[in-house]
């Protein structure tokens, strides 16, 4: 079946899945993709597919679909800040990978967490990798629209932007700490010998299947030296842990280390005196915080937070859970963290926790359910928005997706972000 043929060759080239983002969403790439180069008939873009890379490279860049912004789940950028600014100074720079690192927010919010955190520019480099060149060109070009920047603390956005009238543009002392580079992380074999005090490598193996995991984490457990520390995503832990790594059991940093490299305690909040700038990100978890407040903070956070909204319902199991988290057994963790619902009324943090959980955990149509009960109770909830958009892409739904992301653009505009 000719349809088969390209997913195996989407495969074959960068690891994909087609699970991960569905049937229809690939299909839909090779139409349009066959439409601009004025071939009706598959079988023959199909070889042209394998014998033309730039096209090949050309439908990847349309199945590919980016969903980034700056300091996405600011804690594992404050770890990692943290960890080298304890270690600075030294003779040689720091080195830091970001792949993959899409349209750049993710390796210029390392730079910027560095620099906030009292580290001058030449003390680290970044090393930024994708898969797409379209994305890499955006990154580049170092301007970004509002969409770019969520969350209430926009305070970095003054300090290391200038607004154009066109978008906002990274500073030149950001960019130069940068370097972009286009690859897949199957194919890296120029890094071979080298390694890195710090990779970010977040929500990629959610498109790859079981095998390819594997593949994958072997691969970024070469390139993190022994003392430095690796950040995946929050449905990610399972693999890494299958791989020997060792979590370092920081919430919502999701953050390993080679087994040989004794784990250290190492603080989730940038230090109080900071040498240079004032701190970019804070702990997800403050001394005082109410109850309620926490639950709050715990359903933007995702799953490495379920046990700050558990503890806040008495009698709950908030140690089950933590545990069922970090080991990576999120079937586990929805089961006990639903009895969050069970306690009493259902509110929009808590159904919120629960789609986060059970997006991870691999089960979709439970988490579009929970969304869209968080967005029942609370519609201008942004970030069940900007996920359940994510899901109806996978699903094939792009008339949905778009909707939602409409709406979560009509939030942006009127917050003024």
């Amino acid at each position: 079946m000719i349809h088969q043929r390209f997913q195996e060759l989407l495969k074959r080239s960068i690891g994909l899945d087609v699970k991960s983002v569905g049937d229809t969403a690939v299909l839909r790439a090779v139409e349009h993709r066959a439409r601009n180069c004025d071939m009706d008939d598959l079988e023959l873009y199909l070889d042209k597919v394998i014998n033309d890379r730039a096209e090949l490279q050309a439908l990847v860049e349309t199945v590919v679909v980016p969903e980034t912004w700056f300091f996405r789940d600011p804690e594992a950028f404050a770890v990692a800040a943290n960890m080298l600014r304890q270690a600075w100074p030294r003779g040689a720079p720091f080195r830091l990978l970001s792949l993959p690192c899409s349209t750049g927010e993710e390796p210029y919010t390392m730079a910027m967490a560095l620099i906030d955190a009292g580290l001058p520019p030449e003390a680290f480099r970044i090393l930024a990798i994708d898969v797409s060149n379209a994305a890499l060109h955006r990154a580049r070009s170092g301007i970004y629209g509002r969409n770019s920047f969520r969350g209430g603390n926009l305070a970095y956005r003054d300090r290391h932007f200038s607004d154009t009238g066109q978008g906002f543009r990274i500073s030149d002392e950001v960019r130069s700490s940068v370097r972009f580079s286009q690859g897949n992380i199957f194919e890296l074999a120029d890094l071979a010998s080298e390694s890195f005090d710090i990779v970010f490598c977040r929500n990629l193996m959610i498109y790859f299947d079981s095998a390819d995991q594997k593949r994958a984490a072997a691969t970024l457990k070469e390139l993190v030296c022994p003392e430095g520390a690796l950040f995946v995503g929050h449905s990610e832990t399972r693999v890494m842990a299958e791989a020997g790594l060792t979590s370092l059991r920081i919430p919502n940093a999701f953050a390993f280390r080679k087994a040989a490299a004794a784990p250290k305690a190492l603080p989730a909040t940038t230090p109080s005196k900071p040498k240079a700038r004032p701190a970019t990100v804070v702990a997800a978890r403050q001394p005082g915080t109410k109850p309620a407040a926490r639950v709050r903070s715990a359903a933007k956070s995702g799953i490495g937070a379920l046990q700050q909204a558990i503890a806040a319902a008495p009698g709950a199991r908030a140690s089950d859970i933590q545990a069922a988290a970090d080991r990576g057994d999120l079937q586990l963790a929805v089961k006990l963290g639903a009895e969050l619902l069970k306690a009493g009324p259902a509110c929009p943090e808590t159904l919120h926790l629960l789609a986060v959980i059970s997006d991870a955990a691999g089960d979709h149509a439970a988490a579009a359910e929970y969304y869209r009960k968080t967005l029942y109770l609370e519609p201008d909830h942004h970030e069940a928005l900007t996920h359940l958009a994510l899901l109806l892409d996978r699903k094939g739904d792009a008339f949905g997706a778009r909707r939602m992301r409409d709406r979560a653009q009509r939030i942006d505009a009127r917050r003024g972000r």
